[in-house]
């Protein structure tokens, strides 16, 4: 099957295939729909799309690889939340997340001696297993009752919330994930059991002596390289970190124009090679002096290039989401959709943009698949 490319977006899911040398899109499922995620599940190719839909609710639906009509899947549900854990009143807490869906935010498959495994990252900061294919769906108990738990706070969204989830190919017992605002969390049993392992994450907006406590930090969006899984790469929110020892520790990247910005992705082959797209933080969140740009690393932090021929002319006001920067598994082919519907591809490692379209709806996520 030959590759395409998955557009997750404010009004539906697109998709864009190579026809005659040029990417067109062929088609459109969800019209009018906000897609939070979309996952093509590269041990089978089923398709995976969730929904918000605000009043109505989180959706979850499923397309056989082969093609075919889509399939309603259930979708993650949080048992009763007990009473005395409603309220944090009369501490100094914030108040307890409530226990009930707001958002998919995150959306993986098991290992690929895992058949039918998928795990889901949600709004407010809540775990999920699948063993079959969405089907059903189990809190992860273990994550979701670690006392740390309660010092989570929203990055973002008004809630904790765990957008990045990374299955270690060479041991799917072996979960990654991080948190929006709860650092990154790590098992080695299949999810029996976690540790908070971000040592050297820094996180500036809070008080000198707790600035490098991991459990209060926000990774704004974390990858690990398939080729060799102990290489992790952090986009956080001050700055850009890169751990070699499989997320037990974190070394501080310094990048221009800005160690700013929400995406980031690793080559699938070359761990010490990585892009990230700045911007301008805290509350401007727009490209630094409105020049849009990418950057690369080669060498694992050491120096960075800076790309921008095929992106557009300075004033530019596009940003891109956690989830907009994807790479192929060539690690040549990367694709990046913005927030002003703007979506581009690069066939020589991000040196050169061209663009697919510039008047799609607000871009949540883009993977090839």
């Amino acid at each position: 099957m030959h590759e395409r490319l998955l557009i997750a977006t404010r009004k539906g899911l697109l998709i864009f295939e190579p026809i005659a040398g040029q990417w067109r899109q062929t088609e459109t499922h969800f019209m009018g729909e906000p897609v939070s995620m979309v996952l093509a599940d590269p041990r089978d190719q089923t398709l995976y799309a969730a929904l918000n839909l605000g009043h109505f609710g989180v959706k979850l639906w499923r397309r056989p690889g082969c093609g075919g009509p889509w399939q309603a899947c259930a979708v993650p549900v949080y048992p009763p939340q007990p009473e005395a854990m409603s309220t944090a009143a009369g501490t100094d807490l914030p108040p307890a997340a409530p226990w009930s869906l707001e958002q998919i935010w995150a959306l993986e498959a098991g290992g690929a001696d895992e058949p039918g495994v998928l795990w889901a990252g949600t709004l407010p900061g809540g775990l999920f297993h699948s063993s079959d294919h969405g089907n059903s769906w189990t809190l992860n108990r273990p994550l979701w009752e670690r006392p740390e738990r309660a010092e989570w706070a929203g990055g973002g969204y008004d809630w904790p919330g765990i957008h990045s989830i990374c299955v270690d190919p060479q041991d799917s017992q072996h979960v990654s994930v991080a948190v929006s605002c709860g650092g990154v969390w790590q098992s080695r049993d299949g999810g029996a059991s976690w540790a908070c392992t971000g040592e050297g994450l820094r996180a500036d907006y809070m008080p000198p002596e707790r600035r490098y406590d991991p459990n209060i930090q926000d990774p704004h969006r974390m990858v690990c390289c398939p080729a060799n899984p102990h290489h992790l790469w952090i986009q956080h929110h001050n700055g850009i970190f890169r751990s070699t020892d499989a997320g037990q520790s974190w070394q501080a990247v310094e990048a221009r124009p800005s160690s700013f910005g929400f995406a980031v992705a690793v080559h699938p082959l070359r761990p010490g090679t990585a892009w990230f797209v700045p911007a301008a933080k805290d509350e401007c969140r727009v490209p630094v002096n409105g020049h849009f740009v990418v950057t690369r690393t080669q060498d694992g932090g050491q120096s960075f290039s800076v790309f921008d021929h095929g992106l557009p002319a300075p004033p530019a006001y596009d940003l891109v989401y956690r989830h907009g920067l994807a790479v192929d598994d060539s690690g040549e082919r990367l694709a990046m959709g913005s927030t002003t519907g703007g979506l581009w591809l690069s066939e020589n490692g991000g040196e050169g943009w061209q663009c697919l379209s510039a008047h799609l709806p607000p871009i949540y996520c883009v993977r090839f698949g």
